[in-house]
Order: structure tokens, then C-alpha cells, then sequence
């Protein structure tokens, strides 16, 4: 999956919403059937993101663009798939998976609507939102290629926080090991791991400080609720032109002195080897990815 710094979430019904989920910047639009629609709305909703995403993608060739669908348990996703499944989409967003038997339900649902409407490729984002994924998301991660992406939970009001009864603070402590077994699945089958989610609006420097906090242990990348909070994500999860001179320097450093025979060096005093060269081409590896993709 392509390294998305940003995701944001659009009402399936709000089509004018995307347009400034586009201007804000954000690497990956997420159009939402689920929560964010009235029951009511929710089946001329799926007509009003099939469109979207056929003018979005000709609009914008380089945006993410995935579809949140309900849930299995409310037997409308497969009404929802066989709708939003066209040409442009990128993947599915899909809540609630507890288990790995649920992402083949999924998997069924998507292989006959891929073959149907002429589409391929399709990716999976799993938000992790209940305990019992929480203890399962290691098979999870594992359940399926389409698996791309999985999310630690950290949202003050969401799922999680009701399931497990944890009271939120600005630090995430209370969400630590939460996300720390979402990352360490997430890094063991080569998926994108992110991090969520900041629900205070206007606080930006609260927002840039939990993001930083989540690139430290290891996320590289976030959901955002509001395209104000788009800026400061991207900002956060981009690679610097510092960090990008130091671990390019580093590799240059290495190859030469490998190609002199010597496999440990100091490099800007640091002890450096093969574990620091190997780390330094898998970052600018990402940084190229990011970069090339214009954002």
C-alpha cells in the first residue's frame, strides 16, 4: 500500500465535502457509508460515491481513494460493494473485522464484485475497534493479500474507548499497548501501519504533538477528521530535507567503505553497519514514495 501520510473522512452523502478534503491537502479520501450517513440516506448515498469516485480519480490521478462500507453484522455490504466497486477505487475501508474468518467474508464479497465491474487490485485499511480485534490482529494482518493497512486505536469517544473503558489523555499512555500490538502486526506482514485520532479541532499543536509521538513509536501515517488537520499530519509524517541529507550521507558512507572492504565505520559519530545501512535505504525508499507521488 502506498505509504499515506494523511486520511480523511468524507460523508458519502456530502459530495461537495470531497472537494475540500482535496484542497486540504490530504494523501488518501476515505467516502464514508457508515457512521457518518442517516440510515435514511444511506442507499441514494452509495449511488452519490460511485459517482464521486469515477470524477475524483479523472480530477485527480495521484489522490487514495478508498470507501468505508457498513458493517457485515448489518448485511448491507454487500449492497454497498456491488455499488461502489468501479474503476478508480483503491480499496475498501472496512469496520468492525474481529477475526480472520471475517476478512475472508470480505474477500468473497469483493472477488465477485472486482470480476463483475472490471476492477482489480482492491486493498483493504482495517480499523481495529473492539477488543476481540485487538487480540486478533496479528491474524488479521495475515488473513489476506488485500490486508494493506491496520490502525491503533487511540479515539477518546470511538469503539475502543467504550469497549475497554479507558479514560483518554493527550499522552495515549491509556492506549499504549493497544497500538503497540496493532504496530508489531502491522510490521510482521509488511502492512502500513497508522495511527488515530485526534478529535479536538482546534487544537493544532495538541494534534502535531500526538502525531510526532505516533512517528516516534512507529506509525507512519494518521486519520483525520477535519481537513484543518490535514497540514499538520502530512507535516509530521513527511521526511525532511535534513533527515533525507543525513540518511542519504549515510548510505554513500557505508557503500564506500564496503566497497574498501571495511564493515563498520563512524559516520558523524556515530557506530555505524550494515543493520544502520539497511535501515537508512528502507527510510529513503519510503521518502521516494512519498515524494513521487507528488505529495
Amino acid at each position: 500500500m502506498h505509504p499515506y501520510r494523511s486520511i480523511l473522512f468524507v460523508p458519502g452523502h456530502r459530495p461537495a465535502w470531497a472537494q475540500k478534503a482535496i484542497a486540504a491537502g490530504a494523501d488518501c479520501i476515505v467516502l464514508d457509508l457508515e457512521d457518518s450517513v442517516p440510515a435514511a440516506e444511506k442507499a441514494d448515498a452509495r449511488d452519490t460515491v460511485a459517482e464521486l469516485i469515477g470524477t475524483i480519480r479523472s480530477d485527480h490521478p495521484n489522490i487514495g481513494l478508498f470507501v468505508r462500507v457498513n458493517p457485515l453484522a448489518t448485511r448491507l455490504t454487500g449492497s454497498d460493494l456491488e455499488a461502489v466497486v468501479v474503476p478508480g477505487l483503491d480499496g475498501i475501508f472496512a469496520p468492525k473485522i474481529e477475526t480472520e474468518i471475517d476478512v475472508v467474508r470480505y474477500d468473497a464479497l469483493l472477488d465477485h464484485f472486482e470480476m463483475r465491474n472490471g476492477v482489480d487490485g482492491l486493498e483493504y485499511i482495517v480499523p481495529i475497534e473492539t477488543v476481540k480485534a485487538i487480540w486478533n490482529c496479528r491474524e488479521i494482518a495475515a488473513a489476506s493479500p488485500r490486508v494493506g493497512a491496520m490502525i491503533g486505536p487511540t479515539a477518546e469517544h470511538a469503539d475502543i474507548a467504550r469497549e475497554v473503558g479507558f479514560e483518554w489523555t493527550p499522552e495515549g499512555e491509556e492506549s499504549l499497548y493497544l497500538r503497540s500490538r496493532v504496530l508489531l502486526a502491522c510490521r510482521e506482514s509488511g502492512l502500513h501501519a497508522l495511527t488515530a485520532l485526534w478529535e479536538d479541532l482546534e487544537n493544532l499543536d495538541g494534534l502535531r504533538a500526538f502525531a510526532t509521538h505516533g512517528r516516534g513509536l512507529g506509525f507512519r501515517g494518521m486519520i483525520a477528521i477535519h481537513p484543518k488537520h490535514v497540514a499538520t499530519i502530512n507535516d509530521v509524517f513527511s521526511p525532511s530535507a535534513r533527515d533525507i541529507e543525513f540518511y542519504q550521507g549515510m548510505v554513500d558512507a557505508y557503500e564506500k567503505a564496503a566497497a574498501e572492504g571495511v564493515g563498520a565505520l563512524r559516520y558523524r559519530g556515530l557506530h555505524i553497519d550494515k543493520a544502520h545501512y539497511d535501515k537508512a535505504v528502507g527510510w529513503l525508499q519510503r521518502a521516494e514514495i512519498i515524494t513521487s507521488k507528488g505529495a
